[in-house]
């Protein structure tokens, strides 16, 4: 890998004003500017930092810097920024002018990782496989955020579900859902405990307060847990002491450009982030961002149960293609196996049986085109002392969306909260938090569709009716492909249609009911099947190391431990609590049910342990 590395000039340019030090620790006021030594131009995104000290700024795009902080003279300022070598300036006094120029030139570049080992390490020396996205890569990406640049990333496929609904999976585990990749942010594992994936970047950090992402394609389980199975990404935010200030983006685009599924539709995205440090020892940052914009639609008409299928009518060559009357279609719920209802005439002489489908319903008559993803965190962070740092942070993320398991979940008002404490030192750190998930106002497709139809009659009467028709069509002498379509026309009347105020409003019904069983439901009365998804949890998590190779300089060592309690509230249909009564279990709440693991792990030069 080529960067650069850069040599430093002082210039008389710009002035270094302080505030005379009357104390052992003055307020000094330090400003400047960095340019680029070839071009004379301002170089923008200069880290300038107190060497010794979690003091720290940034140049703005013009190249200005400034820092104040209560410090001592001398100090040593250090000017880094990636692709350029780090370089110090002693500063002595108040009264010394500067002005910095950075010059690149071509060198090899060793970079930092943590995944790895669970300890700072140099990549080269990285035991497995370490892919890593900087502040400088995800600048420079051609993608719409920094967490689909990830799709680049060697050894990474990305599958997208959603506009706000992305999954990363390695090692050739390309499903719409891979359980058993883990993603952390600052240490904090961001799986939704019932449905059992890491919502994207849903409740991630903003491309404002990212600082660097870690993939790992192989398998991490040996100190991560069996969540690591299939690879793991380390995604880790900027300091409030090294980068504060306001930085404020806005994106706008344009999706369905073609007009074909969707009309042309504005995407936008928000985002905020600001930070600030007091005298070397408190500091906070805040992040704010809005996502909102219209979803792809999937409306492939491909039949899953063509004619030919002894699932179908193979014997009927006419039943074939559009006019085949058991069509499962991709796209279209309530069509399939659970929908069958066969239908036995009197046709050519004998007794015939035919397989025949219910009508379902499309998967866009179904879904809400409209998807937001509002993201909010903040933390606090407190020095004890120079090596030793207290912080609490807080995440909230709220998301629409689509999201795939065995039937596709249309994702509504889903809320993921974080609360973490930490206390880290040089060669330790102690660390817990707490995950809340709600799943909102959120539904299943499939069982939406079927008790959709099942509110105009059972499958037994809606086939009566399709009997009777298609055989008074066929005793007409009407051919066989007409007749089926005239019989399901006389089966569906009544039918809720799109688009009307009637299906919106039984549609409204049904997604309010936590019960996915098909309701025995009767023309004109309220449904009793539903498709809600109501799932809530709560993860609670504490976790220790210590670096003990830092203490003793002829061992590299390190140990760990953690514990983990899941606890899960019963909605009366994914989560049963069969301590209540049989007709009770359906209901929502009772008592909350609690799984729970607790590991130990201890990395030594010839082996990556973790017991549980």
């Amino acid at each position: 890998m080529k960067a650069h590395y850069a040599s430093l000039l002082l210039v008389p340019a710009v002035a270094l004003a302080a505030v005379p030090a009357r104390a052992q620790d003055a307020l000094i006021a330090i400003s400047g500017t960095v340019y680029e030594k070839s071009t004379k131009q301002p170089l923008p995104g200069v880290s300038v930092s107190v060497k010794g000290a979690s003091v720290g700024t940034q140049s703005d795009m013009n190249g200005k810097f400034e820092l104040k902080s209560r410090l001592r003279f001398p100090f040593t300022l250090v000017f880094n920024t990636v692709g350029y070598e780090a370089r110090e300036l002693e500063v002595a006094s108040g009264s010394q002018p500067i002005a910095v120029q950075l010059e690149s030139r071509a060198i090899a570049v060793n970079e930092v990782v943590v995944s790895a080992s669970r300890v700072e390490e140099s990549r080269l020396k990285s035991p497995v496989a370490i892919e890593k996205l900087d502040i400088r890569a995800i600048k420079e990406t051609p993608a719409p955020s920094f967490y689909d640049a990830l799709e680049n990333v060697k050894g990474v496929q990305m599958t997208t579900s959603s506009i706000t609904f992305k999954v990363p999976n390695t090692r050739g585990f390309n499903i719409p859902n891979n359980f058993r990749f883990m993603q952390l942010v600052d240490g904090v594992d961001m799986q939704a405990a019932t449905l059992g994936v890491p919502l994207g970047n849903a409740i991630g950090p903003t491309e404002l307060d990212i600082a660097s992402v870690e993939i790992t394609p192989g398998a991490a389980s040996a100190l991560y847990g069996m969540n690591a199975i299939n690879g793991m990404a380390n995604l880790t935010t900027k300091s409030p002491f090294t980068y504060q200030g306001l930085s404020v983006y806005q994106k706008v685009g344009v999706n369905h450009v073609d007009g074909k599924d969707r009309d042309p539709s504005v995407l936008t995205e928000t985002a905020v982030r600001y930070a600030q440090a007091f005298n070397n020892k408190f500091a906070f940052k805040v992040n704010f961002s809005y996502l909102r914009g219209t979803d792809w639609l999937a409306d492939t008409q491909t039949d899953q149960n063509p004619q030919n299928l002894n699932s179908a009518n193979p014997r009927f060559s006419e039943l074939s293609g559009a006019n085949n009357p058991a069509a499962d279609l991709w796209n279209r719920y309530g069509d399939d196996r659970s929908g069958n209802v066969p239908v036995a005439i009197q046709y050519g002489g004998r007794t015939e049986t035919f397989n025949v489908r219910r009508t379902g319903y499309y998967e866009k008559d179904l879904i809400s085109p409209t998807v937001r993803n509002l993201k909010f965190d903040g933390g606090l962070f407190y020095k004890l002392t120079e090596k030793l740092e207290l912080s609490y942070g807080y995440r909230y993320g709220l998301m629409d969306g689509i999201f795939q398991r065995g039937n596709k979940i249309q994702l509504k008002d889903v809320t993921v909260q974080n609360h973490k404490l930490e206390l880290r030192g040089a060669d330790y750190y102690v660390r817990s938090y707490v995950l809340v998930e709600n799943t909102g106002d959120s539904y299943n497709l499939n069982p939406l569709a079927l008790n959709l139809d099942l509110n105009n009659g059972s499958n037994t009467v809606w086939g009566n009716k399709f009997r009777t028709e298609l055989q008074n069509q066929v005793n007409r002498g009407t051919d066989l492909a007409t007749a089926m379509q005239q019989a399901r026309a006389v089966a569906d009347a009544g039918r809720a249609e799109p688009g009307t105020e009637a299906f919106n409003q039984l549609k409204n019904t049904i997604t309010g009911i936590n019960n996915w069983d098909s309701g025995v439901n009767v023309p004109g009365a309220p449904a009793t099947g539903g498709a809600a998804l109501w799932q809530r949890s709560r993860t609670y998590h504490n976790e220790a190391q210590w670096n003990v190779g830092r203490r003793i300089k002829f061992a590299d060592v390190v140990l760990g431990a953690d514990a983990r309690v899941y606890e899960v509230i019963p909605d009366g249909n994914n989560f049963v609590d069969f301590s209540k009564p049989l007709a009770d279990r359906t209901t929502p709440g009772g008592n909350n049910v609690y799984y729970k693991k607790f590991g130990a792990l201890r990395k030594a030069p010839s082996c990556y342990c973790k017991t549980a």
